[in-house]
This record gives structure tokens, C-alpha cells and sequence, in this order.
């Protein structure tokens, strides 16, 4: 279908100007309002970092006492008058006088408050250490980390657990089983200071937590250089932030881009649109434009302000380019459940769920910086990085962006499917909308490939975000987060390549033979062998992804190292696997929708057990 800019930015203007989303001026207003303030506040409260337990602690000391600038610094404490009576009374945790702690709360609260204060002390300590100007003396030993990928290593059969030098394994080397490796200075020795790595934090306060005042700092870095004491483990406070604020806005203009789709359904205002010179296209670009722009212009001031706070060199323009699949992602999804739903209540359900998917998609991986094969699932991840200064690869932008983006166009053309008369007007559960919009692509036997190939992308994400959940399990226990993965994979792949086939049989696109379904099922399971390949890509952009993410392209290819014969074996069979497992689901789906359910579990299981085979075949 054409796409007429003219007519689409008429219709555009007609969107805004005409109200469809049924959003008063009032709602409006608050809204906007809303979204400038979190855009506004977003930058500051990044930059000077969050105390989430100011004050907690209350403390009486004198300002002429030596902890008087130690409980000052210290945003975790609120100083007070010291008076005996008010520990008693419960006014005051901790009573100092002169340099000593004279009293102390006798509850949880006051020897949790003599715990903080011993930190505090420490911490203050190193800050006046970090004012001497001679520092070589104030800190003889400097670490610097940096994080590599943990990967499980095979335990080696040693006597004395001693290296190849005699010294123990890993001492004084400054890598530990947390994935730091690490380096001294001066000349003393390393002991201790890999193991555990962290970034640097604010030694004046230890109610702060980061900030992007210097962005590459507070971000999750995957870097840091200071003293000893100053190592700790790394908090994405900075990273979190940034992902909150750019996923909030979407889920304000989802609300009313889906409201103005269900509108036009209920109140027969669509039927006009449709009678109109235009084509449905222009109709869906049109109103899907000014959200589009509304979302975009938010995130491009939001981007804009955070550059203000960043360092090494930020632009933004990146991160604007990296939000671009997201709000897409978003939109394509609240327009395919505004044609799905029957009601404002259904809708809200959709939004509500869509709201809760795609947050999770976006979100969690984006908190995790350091982990760079799943953190690159979300876009959100190369917003991060942009705005640390980092340099962004092309295959790293592609890697994040293209499935979101895929995934959104075939959102928008399910849901074109049933932007027509004899669709939009009708109130059908949800179930039988979707077999329908699958159903408005099929037009012969062959559109059951074209239908495995459209989908791809919706299957490629879903599988990443398995991945995603998977990567915790796979870290304690990587045989279990791989059989998680595997089962995964064969629900969504299997699910994927029958759906459209069930529901041609349902409106009687295909004929109910089981000859007719050997052909759809052979074809389905073509289309998606073909488009499997693209998959491919996948392991040559990161090229070092770990098990729990191989599995997932499990039946992509082979590895390098085997015979010739064994990689044309290992690169044809999955056409084999697809075409069985796919004509499993359709012979099923001829005869009832209980027996499609029989053929699709029958097809995962025929599925799970290939994977499990060549998984245990290649290890």
C-alpha cells in the first residue's frame, strides 16, 4: 500500500484538532505537564545522586567534637542537640561527647546507627586523605578494574592449586571470580584486589548512590581506579534512572494513541475514514503520526538535557536514533489491541499488559551495562552507553534496534489486516481477532511460508527476552538455564509457525485434508528455515554471546571445527525439523481446535527433543 505524505499529515491534523482520543484539554494539560516536570527533574536528581535514607539515623553531638563533620557529611544522619535524656526517650540513636560515643540507643535502630557511623568514619577518612596533595603518600596503593565476561571455567585436576609460577592461582594477579580483573600501583603487592569489583562511590556520603554528574562514572561503567577502600560493588542506580525516564512517557501515549483506535471502532467515526480517498495506510500512518512525533519530541528534549550532564563527549543524537524502534514497538502494539479489543475495559487489559511486556523488554536488560550480551537486547542499553561517551558499534546499534523494529512493522500490518469493515465493527473475543488478522494474509498455499517469514521478528524478540530471564539462572546453573532456553524456543517457534496455519483452516483459506496440510505445514516450515537463517546474523554480531544465548540459534548452523559433511548434515537438518514439526501442528489443526492443540504439543516435543540432541551432540 502507497503511503500519501499529504493526506497523511491531513489526517494527522485532523487527529490532534478533532480530539479522537476522547482526552479532554484538562487531561491533556495534566499529562504534558507531567511528562515536562519528569523530563525536567530527571537530569537534576541524576546528578546529584539519591539519598533514599536521609536522615535516618539521628545523632546528638557538639560542633566542637571531631564526628560533628563526619555526622555532617554523612546524609544518613541528622544531627542534633546531645542531650542524654532524649536518647532515653528514644529522640536520638547515639550520643556523642568529645571523640567518644558516650550512649546508644538500646534497640535494632541504634546499633544499626553505631554500624553507619563506623562506615561513615572510614569514609571520611579517605576523603581527607584525597585533599592531601602529596597523594602517592596519602594512598600508596591505587586499583584500577576492569570487567571482562564471566564465563565458567573446567576445574583443573592440580595438586597444590599453585600456577605454572608456583604462586597460588590469581594471587596478586587481580582477577577473581566475579569477572574483575585488576592492577596495582606503587609497589606493593595486588592481593585482593580483584575478586569483587565495583565502581568508585562517593566517599563523602553513604546515603548517595551515583549520579550522572559524569556520566561514565555512575552508569555502570564497567570501570574503576581509586584506593582500596573505595572499591565496591557497582549499583546501576544511574542506569535504572535512565531507563525509567525514557519508558515512563510511552506508557502516557499509548493510553491515548489506543484510546482514539477503540473510539473510531465504537463510535463508527472509522467507517467515514474508510468510504474516503484514502487508503488504509494512509489512515493508519496518519493517525499514528502525531503520537509518534509527541513521543519522539519528549524523548529528543529528554536526551538533549541528560547531554547537558554528560561527559567524554555525549551527543545524543544516537540515543534519539536508538528510541526510535522502541516507541514503534509501543504504538504497533497498542494499535494491534485497539483493533483487538471489544471495549474501553478490554483495552485497558491490553495496555496494561503490553505496558508490563514491552517495559520489561526495555527495561531490565538496559539496567545491567556490564553485561553486554544481554543488555544489548534493549535499546535502552545503547541510550546508556551513548550518553557514557561510549563508542557504539554498528553491529551493536543493529543487534538492539532492527528486531524492535521488525517486530513493529509486523505489529502494524497484523493489525492493517483487519482495518476494514466486515473487522473493525464486529465484537469478537480476542482469540478469534487474531485468527482473523492472520487469516486477512492468507491467499493461497504459499502465504503459509510468507506468513513464517513476516513473523520471524516477533519470534526473534521473544526469544531474546527468554534469553534475558535465563541469564541469571545460567550464571549459578548454566545446564538448567540452557534446558529453560530450549524449552522456550520450541513453545515460541512451534506456536509461531501453526497459528497462521490453524487459522487458515479455521476460515477455510486452506482445505480440511491432511494432504493439504502435509503442503501448508511443508511450507510453513520452509519460510521460517529460510528466515531462520537471517538468525545467523545474530551470532556474527555477538560473536562472543555465552551458552545460554547459543542455545537459543541452537538449530542455526553448526560450529566451526566439524567436518563438511557434518555442517551441511547440521545446516539441513532443521529444514527437516521445521517441515515435521509444522506439519505435526497443521494435521492436527484439519481435523478440531483440540486436536491443533494435540499436534502443536506433539511439534514441541519433537522440537525440544531435536534441540536436546544436537546440544548434547556439539558440547
Amino acid at each position: 500500500m502507497n503511503v500519501r505524505l499529504t493526506k497523511v499529515l491531513r489526517i494527522g491534523w485532523w487527529e490532534v484538532t478533532k480530539n479522537a482520543g476522547g482526552i479532554d484539554r484538562r487531561t491533556a494539560a495534566v499529562t504534558v505537564g507531567t511528562l515536562v516536570v519528569l523530563g525536567a527533574l530527571a537530569p537534576l536528581i541524576a546528578s546529584q545522586g539519591v539519598a533514599l535514607d536521609a536522615g535516618l539515623y539521628r545523632v546528638g553531638v557538639d560542633e566542637t567534637s571531631p564526628y560533628h563533620d563526619v555526622v555532617d557529611r554523612d546524609a544518613t544522619f541528622a544531627v542534633k542537640p546531645p542531650t542524654v535524656d532524649d536518647v532515653r526517650s528514644g529522640k536520638i540513636e547515639l550520643l556523642i561527647e568529645g571523640n567518644q560515643v558516650v550512649d546508644v540507643a538500646d534497640s535494632p535502630k541504634g546499633s544499626a546507627a553505631l554500624t553507619e557511623l563506623r562506615s561513615s568514619v572510614g569514609a571520611y577518612n579517605d576523603w581527607l586523605m584525597d585533599q592531601d596533595d602529596n597523594q602517592t603518600a596519602a594512598n600508596p596503593v591505587s586499583v584500577t578494574l576492569q570487567y571482562v565476561e564471566r564465563v565458567p571455567q573446567e576445574p583443573r585436576d592440580t595438586d597444590d592449586g599453585s600456577g605454572d609460577d608456583g604462586t597460588t592461582a590469581g594471587d596478586g594477579s587481580g582477577s577473581g571470580g566475579d569477572g574483575g580483573s585488576g592492577s596495582t600501583g606503587g609497589d606493593t603487592g595486588g592481593a585482593g584486589s580483584g575478586g569483587t569489583g565495583g565502581e568508585s562511590t562517593d566517599s563523602g556520603g553513604g546515603g548517595t548512590l551515583g549520579g550522572l554528574g559524569g556520566l561514565a562514572g555512575s552508569l555502570g561503567s564497567g570501570g574503576s581506579t581509586g584506593s582500596p577502600s573505595d572499591i565496591a560493588p557497582p549499583f546501576p542506580f544511574g542506569s535504572l534512572l535512565l531507563a525509567f525516564v525514557f519508558v515512563l512517557p510511552l506508557n502516557f501515549v499509548i493510553q491515548a494513541y489506543g484510546s482514539s483506535i477503540l473510539s473510531e471502532r465504537l463510535n463508527r467515526r472509522g467507517e467515514l475514514m474508510l468510504v474516503s480517498p484514502v487508503t488504509r495506510a494512509d489512515i493508519i500512518a496518519g493517525k499514528t503520526l502525531p503520537y509518534f512525533l509527541g513521543a519522539m519530541a519528549f524523548e529528543g528534549l529528554l536526551t538533549a538535557g541528560l547531554v547537558v550532564f554528560a561527559t567524554d563527549g555525549a551527543s545524543g543524537f544516537i540515543s534519539v536514533l536508538a528510541v526510535i524502534p522502541l516507541v514503534l514497538l509501543f504504538l504497533g502494539a497498542t494499535f494491534l489491541a485497539g483493533m483487538f479489543a471489544r471495549s474501553f475495559k478490554e483495552l485497558t487489559f491490553l495496555t496494561v499488559t503490553i505496558t508490563v511486556g514491552l517495559t520489561s523488554y526495555a527495561f531490565v536488560p538496559a539496567i545491567f551495562t556490564d553485561v553486554l550480551p544481554i543488555a544489548l537486547i534493549s535499546p535502552l542499553t545503547i541510550v546508556v552507553r551513548d550518553l557514557q561517551g561510549q563508542t557504539i558499534g554498528l553491529a551493536e546499534f543493529v543487534f538492539s534496534t532492527l528486531p524492535p523494529l521488525l517486530t513493529a512493522a509486523v505489529m502494524f500490518g497484523l493489525g492493517a489486516g483487519l482495518y476494514r469493515e466486515e473487522d473493525m465493527f464486529t465484537q469478537r473475543p480476542v482469540p478469534l481477532k487474531v485468527l482473523d488478522s492472520l487469516s486477512g494474509r492468507i491467499k493461497r498455499p504459499t502465504s503459509a511460508a510468507k506468513l513464517s517469514i513476516i513473523l520471524l521478528p516477533f519470534i526473534l524478540v521473544t526469544e531474546l527476552v527468554a534469553v534475558a530471564m535465563a541469564y541469571p539462572i545460567w550464571l549459578g546453573a548454566p545446564e538448567v538455564a540452557v534446558i529453560f532456553v530450549l524449552v522456550a524456543v520450541a513453545v515460541i517457534e512451534e506456536i509461531a509457525k501453526s497459528i497462521h496455519i490453524y487459522a487458515g483452516f479455521v476460515h477455510r483459506k486452506y482445505e480440511r485434508t491432511v494432504a493439504s496440510a502435509v503442503l501448508v505445514g511443508s511450507l510453513s516450515g520452509l519460510g521460517f528455515f529460510l528466515a531462520e537463517k537471517l538468525g545467523l546474523i545474530v551470532q556474527l554480531l555477538g560473536t562472543d554471546l555465552p551458552a545460554v544465548q547459543q542455545a537459543a540459534f541452537v538449530t542455526g548452523g553448526a560450529e566451526y571445527g566439524v567436518s563438511p559433511l557434518l555442517a551441511l548434515g547440521l545446516l539441513l537438518a532443521p529444514l527437516a525439523l521445521h517441515a515435521v514439526t509444522a506439519t505435526t501442528s497443521a494435521i492436527g489443526a484439519v481435523r478440531s481446535r483440540r486436536g491443533y492443540v494435540v499436534g502443536l504439543v506433539a511439534a514441541i516435543v519433537i522440537h525440544l527433543a531435536y534441540n536436546l540432541t544436537v546440544v548434547s551432540f556439539l558440547a
